[in-house]
């Protein structure tokens, strides 16, 4: 783990990101950059001792972000439909370069990209790597993200040339641990009777989970480079949701509802090779079986009716 580093976090308050900021916090002085529209979301970022920066990366200011930053993390997103895309475009990829243009002096900064940037493959077991075709894939869940995580991604590369700044552009997959997170929901689909709709069959995933992405931070900032290093950041473990699904089903006693309808240009799954992540950082120390058990066992008992 990082210690004793000025480290800027943006979109620290998602489901995924948050708990990455209050891990790091603990020995480092982490600047959160974030909308916070909410004043509780200010006050709980700040109690967890992340310095909250209030930001709009649509405008580009960035007056209230420190400028001298050790490590830039950037995770901002914004999910828009087709009807927000000059937007979308404005937050996601013009905003995300001027951040990295304001804290152009630190010394490495990692990009959360997605697996979303894929194009679909005709296989849906095929474990997507890093050198394969991008730019063709739409997406069953946010119109304007494939498109923008790949705008995203060029001035990612852009940034590091022009500013001599170190970047790691980390394609992220699935994320698992957090209760809102694509597991969580999955729970509360077969919990309240609702039909999962899935994009394939299989819909497979490399779920990594938020422990694994805290301790793979250092090595992923330390593997940056000039040009920019792109990396798929995922789990070792893949798996179907359509099993996810029927061992929620098992765990709450209820049926678990799901079918596959697959779309053109929609990837079928989302599972990725890891040889390349696993030679930066080493393999995944929380299983998927770990990980899936404790999130069906939180939600049952807190949420359960």
């Amino acid at each position: 783990m990082l210690t004793g580093k000025k480290i800027v976090i943006s979109g620290v308050t998602g489901k995924a990101v948050e708990p990455i900021a209050r891990a790091l916090a603990s020995d480092n002085e982490v600047y959160g950059v974030a909308r916070f529209a909410d004043r509780r979301d200010r006050d709980r970022i700040s109690a967890a001792g992340i310095t909250p920066c209030a930001t709009d990366f649509e405008t580009g200011d960035f007056s209230n972000v420190p400028k001298d930053p050790d490590f830039i993390l950037h995770f901002a997103w914004m999910r828009a439909g087709l009807d927000e895309l000059d937007k979308a475009i404005a937050v996601n990829v013009v905003g995300a370069g001027l951040l990295l243009q304001h804290c152009a002096s630190a010394k490495a900064a990692l990009v959360a990209s997605s697996m979303g940037v894929y194009s679909a493959h005709d296989d849906p077991h095929h474990k997507f790597k890093e050198s394969d075709a991008v730019g063709r894939a739409s997406s069953a869940y946010a119109a304007t993200s494939p498109v923008t995580k790949l705008g995203l991604e060029a001035v990612s590369r852009f940034c590091a040339r022009a500013f001599n700044l170190p970047v790691t552009i980390a394609r992220l997959n699935t994320v698992l641990g957090p209760v809102t997170a694509y597991h969580g929901h999955l729970c509360r689909n077969v919990m309240n009777g609702v039909e999962t709709v899935l994009p394939g069959n299989p819909n497979l995933h490399s779920p990594i989970h938020t422990d694994d992405m805290i301790a793979q931070i250092e090595p992923l900032l330390e593997a940056a480079t000039i040009p920019a290093l792109t990396v798929n950041w995922c789990g070792d473990d893949t798996v179907s949701s359509q099993d996810s699904l029927d061992q929620i089903g098992v765990a709450y006693g209820r049926p678990a509802r799901y079918r596959s309808e697959t779309k053109d240009g929609v990837p079928q799954g989302n599972a990725a090779d890891s040889a390349f992540r696993r030679s930066i950082t080493g393999p995944c120390k929380t299983s998927f079986a770990e990980g899936f058990t404790t999130l069906i066992d939180e939600i049952g008992i807190g949420e359960r009716p």
